[in-house]
C-alpha cells in the first residue's frame, strides 16, 4: 500500500472513530499551527560543559542561523518566525547589544522568507555572576534594565512585539544571599523596565525551579511569575517552559488555571528527562494532555492572533543532529495537537455528570494515548503542499553535507 493511501485509509477510519467533524478540525488545526524556532539550536551552545562537543555544521553566526531557520519553514510550513537572544545574536562582544546588528538581521531574515519573533533579553553572560535584576550593584542592575529595555524596542520594530524574560538570578547557599530582598529587586527592576517598554509589547516571564543556582531561584515558579506580571500589567503574562519543573509537576492543570484567569501565556517547548530542557520534544501522553488544555481553552489557532498564547521551541542539546532535533519536535508538536483536538468533550462532560469515572477517562485516552493521529498531520501537510516527511526530505537534501563543508 503506498502512504497516501494509508493516510486515506487512516483518515477514514478516525472519521469512523471520532467523526468527520473532529477530524476536519483536526487537519485544520495542524495546517494553521505555528511555532517559533530558536536561534541557539542552530548555533555552537548546547555540549561545552561535557566533552566540547557540538554536532558539526553548526551555525557560526546569526545570519547562518537564519539560513537553517529558513530552511526549517520550507521543510514544515509553521515556522515563519526565528527567536533570538540579543547577546547571543545582536551582540559583537557577548556584553552590548547594537542597534544597527538588528536592523540588518532583520532584513537579511526577510530576504530569507521568514521573520524575527520573540527577543530575549540574555541575563546570564559576563557580569551576572552575582545577578541580573536582583545584583546589588546598582550599575549591574541598570545594565541588564538598559538591555530589557531595548529588547522591548526591537520587537515592536522588528520582531512580534514579543519580549520573553527568563532570569538566572539566585543562590547556591543558605546565607548567600537574602532571599526577599532578592525577590523585591527583581519587582524593582521589572516596573522600572516595563513602564519604559512599548505598550504594546507582550512581556512573558518565565520560571524555572532551580539552576544555575541550586539553593534559591528567584523565580521559581509560576506562580512568582504570574505575580510579577500582575505587578506589572495587562500586557504582562506568564511563560511555561516544560523543562522548568519539578518531576510530576502536573502542567496541564497549570495551563488551565491561566487560562481560567485569563492570564498571557506562552510556552517553550521541549523534553524533561532529568534536571534541564536541551532535549527534542517527543509525542508523550504529557504533551497530549496539554494541548488538549489549550484546544479547550481556545488558546491555540485562532485565526485572530491576539487570542493565541505564543509558541516556541526552546532547546540545544550537544550530542544530536540540530535539524534532525527540531524537526522531530515540530512533527511531535504536531501529533500532540491532532490528539487534543480529538478529544470528544462533550461525551466527557457527560460521563463526568454521571460521575462515571474510568468511562470518562477511557473516552479521554482513546485519543490522547490510544490513538494513531500520523494520518491527520501528513494530510494537512499534504494540502499545505509541504514535504509529508521533513526529515527524511532534510536527509535527501544534502544541506547537512553542505554546511559541513562550508562551515568547518
Amino acid at each position: 500500500m503506498n502512504l497516501e493511501k494509508w493516510i486515506e485509509n487512516g483518515i477514514e477510519q478516525l472519521k469512523e472513530e471520532f467523526g468527520e467533524e473532529k477530524v476536519e478540525k483536526a487537519i485544520e488545526y495542524i495546517k494553521n499551527f505555528e511555532v517559533e524556532v530558536p536561534s541557539w539550536v542552530f548555533g555552537n551552545f548546547g555540549g561545552g560543559r561535557f566533552g566540547n562537543y557540538t554536532p558539526p555544521g553548526f551555525a557560526r553566526n546569526i545570519y547562518e542561523k537564519i539560513d537553517d531557520a529558513s530552511l526549517v519553514h520550507k521543510l514544515t510550513g509553521c515556522t515563519p518566525r526565528i527567536a533570538t537572544h540579543i547577546l547571543w545574536d545582536f551582540s559583537k562582544d557577548g556584553y552590548e547589544p547594537e542597534y544597527k546588528l538588528v536592523e540588518d538581521v532583520y532584513n537579511y531574515a526577510k530576504q530569507k522568507g521568514i521573520s524575527l519573533g520573540a527577543i530575549n533579553p540574555t541575563y546570564f553572560l559576563g557580569g551576572s555572576y552575582r545577578g541580573s535584576f536582583t545584583a546589588i550593584e546598582k550599575e549591574t542592575r541598570k545594565r541588564y534594565i538598559e538591555q530589557t529595555i531595548f529588547g522591548g524596542e526591537i520587537a515592536k520594530k522588528y520582531g512580534n512585539k514579543l519580549l520573553t524574560l527568563w532570569f538566572p538570578d539566585g543562590s547556591l547557599y543558605p546565607g548567600q544571599i537574602e532571599i526577599r530582598e532578592a525577590y523585591e529587586r527583581m519587582k524593582e527592576s521589572l516596573i522600572e523596565s516595563y513602564k519604559k517598554i512599548p505598550k504594546d509589547v507582550k512581556v512573558l516571564i518565565e520560571y524555572k525551579v532551580f539552576e544555575p543556582g541550586t539553593y534559591s531561584t528567584t523565580i521559581p515558579d509560576w506562580g512568582t511569575s504570574y505575580v510579577l506580571a500582575k505587578n506589572l500589567g495587562e500586557n504582562a503574562g506568564v511563560l511555561i517552559d516544560l523543562g522548568h519543573h519539578w518531576h510530576g509537576t502536573n502542567i496541564e492543570q497549570i495551563v488551565s488555571i491561566l487560562i481560567a484567569e485569563k492570564v498571557l501565556g506562552g510556552f517553550h517547548f521541549n523534553t524533561k528527562y532529568a534536571a534541564d530542557d536541551d532535549h527534542a520534544v517527543e509525542p508523550n501522553l504529557q504533551m497530549a494532555r496539554i494541548f488538549y488544555e489549550l484546544v479547550k481553552g481556545e488558546v491555540i489557532c485562532n485565526k485572530e492572533r491576539i487570542k493565541n498564547w505564543e509558541y516556541m521551541i526552546d532547546q540545544a542539546c550537544g550530542r544530536e543532529n540540530r535539524f534532525h532535533a527540531i524537526l522531530h519536535s515540530i512533527d511531535s508538536l504536531q501529533i500532540s495537537l491532532a490528539k487534543g483536538v480529538l478529544v470528544d468533550i462533550e461525551k466527557i462532560k457527560e460521563l463526568q455528570e454521571r460521575d462515571e469515572i474510568i468511562l470518562a477517562n477511557r473516552t479521554f485516552n482513546s485519543a490522547i494515548s490510544l490513538c494513531d493521529v500520523r494520518p491527520i498531520v501528513l494530510k494537512a501537510r499534504l494540502e499545505k503542499n509541504v514535504p509529508i516527511d521533513p526529515i527524511g526530505e532534510y536527509i535527501k537534501s544534502g544541506y547537512q553535507e553542505k554546511i559541513e563543508k562550508e562551515r568547518k
